[in-house]
């Protein structure tokens, strides 16, 4: 049975469809898997016990047993991200003061997870308020990676990304603000997916302006990442961002093998500090798509002013922040670590000058974005600039000797192309010499996300990195 929590998630939902495996067995299965990692990696908090689990995979079997109409998740166990609302579970943001925050109804993305079939089971660790690509808090505690267990899962999608490769989920959600589907997917060896803006809706505050933040998934394949994307996606009428569609076109990642691709590869985005091996596995990943017979050359948009961009418009955005924790948590400081309050301060000094600059500065990158991928099918480029780092670091301070002047610059391969709504992907690219993962970022065109799951879909089936388990 240990061997069910690595098969693919197709192919688990297959066959309890047709009754070669129960719900039970395979919520069993993992249940024997998160007591048995669990307890070191800490990725899944306010976990539900195993007879309200077993309660839940029996309902699961009852209904296939009455022929009842099954989605595309029917069976699976799932844990939702400590950022978004599920039913009847704290909603904490790994955040002391929060930590009896019961939510009264679902998230709209968990409410769609759970109409296909899936079975909420508990959240996954985030950093505080998800903030940084480091999964530790006060309340819950750190996340480490499991492939070293001394080092980051990353974050803010970390408790997801660990307790993936770590066989305790099939797939799992995730979100995205400056690089927390793609960072965690790369500092684990999974493929973490940051869809185009409006692909997943959401319709929390900043619908329109400095819209950064976007839902998505997280799985140990390209196949299941799409398979979760199809549930998650579709025009939803209260966000004014909302993509058209069902979600059903991206259930199959089109078959792009021996297609002539064009790829441009930057190691770097143009001059960023990258870890010299990091910088080596992204070439080579390159490299192998060039065999593969795509056409790979150096080349990089201009995103000047990304970086400047980004910091601005999150600021913006937690600024707002501040003034929940204002109106709710009295001697809020008190509880929150110290790069939220500066990023929360940075929002309240932000003059109307800034941000109407910012927005015009945003707009003249993304038309730069769009010129170069008209001649482009993707980039290449790392997805995160460093391997996973110490755990007990809180943030990367330099890179090859360059120094970091805040906590989100050593991201800012990711950051930036968050500022231009476009979907990317983390794919998993190799190891270092220490054993530790790095993945590919893959960047997709305008609103091009199945193209883009395409293209990643090549790639992995060309390198086979993923099938590299956590000893």
């Amino acid at each position: 049975m240990s061997n069910l929590v690595w098969r693919s998630a197709r192919d688990l939902v297959s066959d309890m469809a047709t009754g070669a495996l129960s719900a039970v067995e395979v919520m069993n299965a993992f249940y024997d898997q998160i007591e048995k990692h669990n307890p070191q990696i800490n990725a899944i908090v306010n976990l539900i016990d195993r007879d309200a689990a077993l309660r839940l995979a029996g309902s699961a079997d009852a209904k296939r047993q009455a022929r009842a109409p099954a989605g595309p998740l029917h069976g699976l166990p799932l844990a939702v991200k400590d950022l978004v609302d599920a039913k009847g579970f704290a909603t904490t943001f790994g955040y002391r003061p929060f930590a009896d925050s019961i939510a009264q109804q679902d998230a709209l993305v968990v409410a769609r997870m759970r109409a296909a079939g899936g079975l909420v089971i508990g959240k996954t660790n985030v950093p505080e308020f998800g903030l940084g690509s480091h999964t530790y808090n006060d309340l819950f505690g750190t996340t480490s990676n499991p492939y070293v267990h001394d080092r980051t899962a990353g974050g803010s999608s970390g408790g997801a990304a660990a307790a993936l490769a770590c066989g305790m989920l099939p797939v799992a959600d995730g979100s995205d603000m400056g690089g927390s589907l793609r960072n965690p997917a790369s500092f684990c060896n999974v493929v973490g997916m940051r869809p185009s803006i409006g692909r997943v809706p959401n319709a929390r505050e900043f619908g329109w302006f400095g819209r950064l933040s976007t839902l998505g998934p997280l799985a140990r394949s390209v196949d299941d990442c799409a398979m979760l994307l199809s549930v998650q996606a579709g025009w939803d009428s209260l966000d004014p961002l909302a993509l058209p569609g069902d979600g059903s076109e991206f259930l199959t990642p089109p078959n792009l093998h021996g297609r002539p691709l064009k790829l441009a590869i930057s190691a770097d985005l143009n001059g960023l500090p990258v870890d010299r091996e990091v910088r080596s596995l992204i070439e080579t990943a390159g490299q192998a798509l060039a065999a593969d017979g795509c056409e790979v050359q150096p080349a990089c948009p201009d995103l000047t002013g990304a970086m400047e961009v980004f910091q601005i418009q999150r600021a913006a955005t937690l600024s707002t922040l501040g003034r929940r924790l204002e109106r709710t948590v009295p001697n809020w400081r008190d509880y929150t670590k110290d790069t939220a309050i500066w990023n929360i301060e940075q929002g309240y000094a932000l003059t109307a000058e800034q941000i109407i600059r910012s927005e015009l500065d945003r707009t003249r990158i993304y038309q730069n974005v769009c010129r170069f991928f008209a001649d482009f099918d993707a980039l290449l480029l790392p997805a995160a600039q460093v391997p996973p780092f110490a755990a007990s670091l809180d943030w990367v301070r330099e890179i090859d000797g360059q120094p970091m002047a805040t906590y989100l610059d050593w991201m800012a391969v990711c950051c930036a192309i968050s500022i231009t709504g476009l979907p990317a992907i983390s794919v998993p690219a190799g190891f270092t010499r220490e054993g530790l993962p790095v993945g590919l970022q893959i960047v997709g065109g305008p609103q091009a996300d199945a193209r883009l799951l395409g293209i990643a879909r090549r790639f992995e089936q060309i390198s086979n990195f993923a099938r590299q388990r956590p000893q």
